[in-house]
């Protein structure tokens, strides 16, 4: 069995929301971000992170890097709790380059006043990976390895495509030999076939590196085919996770189910039955009580809208939120489609 090189328990992170008076503020309410989230992720596996804007994915990938504090809960990295690690000044510089993060937007992640190789060199002058003609032969070779030519080292970032930076940020990233790489949705600003050649080099690089990925995306169909195990949220919370396949193929929790029916096909003569989530979200600072899910859930029974459900295990490492699925309260859902 392999090692757990990232495991979240019950991690929460609130946002104030204040009112300004005139020589003083008051917090008036806090914004549940994250609110209670487990999550494990195996070592040199890809976990994708999955589920509508605003429903704490990126918050969780910040607190998983060591960026924000959780306000509770704990965090560990390799079998050490996190905030001991950044409690020393040597440890935290390890963890550092251990764990890196490659962002949506590669252009407002780039500095545009320093040249690609200067960027690339920087963690390694930082950590002191290499000097002098080692860097220089370091920085070309992380060029190289994601498939940028020599010459781009010169180049500044409003000189390439997109594509182009986001590979820049990618070999950011390698320069440290990190264990771990946060994905916040690093292909959702590109062209489609420039998507492929990313999502293609992500793969090779884990392979060839020997890396762990923990992969955010509204893509459910480039998570099928990048990810080993998902991980669905819905309103700051970790409502199922399971492996990839027996997700797609079992999808249990009814929210899991109406995402999987909106993937779209490339075809106009296909259609899929689709699940059409009735309602709005609700807002994060006064969530329902019970499920958060049971305002806009056609199987929600009672005990649904008074009591919370936990993560509970099903099988096949399937684990679900939900009070009715288990009992086989709600319908199996199947990916497959008909043709015209």
């Amino acid at each position: 069995m392999p090692q757990d090189i990232l495991e979240l328990k019950d991690v929460r992170k609130y946002y104030p929301l204040t009112e300004r008076y005139t020589f003083r503020s008051r917090v008036t309410a806090y914004v549940k971000a994250v609110d209670g989230v487990s999550l494990t992720l195996p070592e040199q596996s890809t976990v994708g992170l999955v589920g509508e804007s605003g429903c704490g994915k990126t918050t969780t990938a910040k607190i998983a890097a060591g960026l924000i504090p959780p306000d509770s809960g704990s965090v560990k990295f390799m079998g050490a709790d996190l905030s001991e690690i950044l409690g020393d000044s040597g440890s935290a510089k390890q963890f550092r380059r251990s764990v890196q993060l490659v962002y949506q937007n590669p252009y407002s992640s780039l500095d545009p006043m320093m040249t690609v190789g200067d960027i690339v060199k920087e963690p390694l002058i930082i950590h002191g990976l290499a000097r002098g003609r080692e860097l220089e032969e370091a920085m070309y070779s992380l060029l190289r390895k994601v498939n940028l030519e020599d010459y781009h080292a010169l180049r500044y970032p409003h000189e390439l495509s997109g594509g182009q930076r986001q590979r820049v940020c990618i070999a950011r990233a390698l320069a440290t030999q990190p264990k771990l790489v946060l994905l916040d949705e690093p292909v959702s600003s590109l062209d489609l076939s420039i998507r492929a050649q990313i999502l293609n080099l992500l793969v090779e690089l884990k392979e060839r590196e020997r890396l762990s990925y923990l992969y955010i995306s509204h893509d459910l169909a480039t998570v099928r085919q990048m990810c080993d195990y998902v991980a669905v949220m819905y309103l700051g919370r970790v409502v199922e996770y399971a492996p990839t396949d027996e997700l797609f193929n079992n999808p249990m929790h009814p929210y899991t189910q109406a995402l999987l029916s909106a993937i779209p096909i490339p075809d106009p003569r296909v259609k899929r039955k689709r699940m059409v989530l009735e309602g709005d979200v609700p807002n994060p600072v006064n969530p329902p009580e019970g499920c958060r899910f049971h305002t806009r859930c056609r199987y929600a029974s009672q005990l649904c809208r008074e009591r919370d459900q936990k993560l509970i295990e099903v099988g096949n490492q399937h684990w679900v939120a939900c009070w009715v699925a288990p009992t086989g309260g709600i319908p199996s859902y199947s990916l497959e489609y008909t043709r015209e």
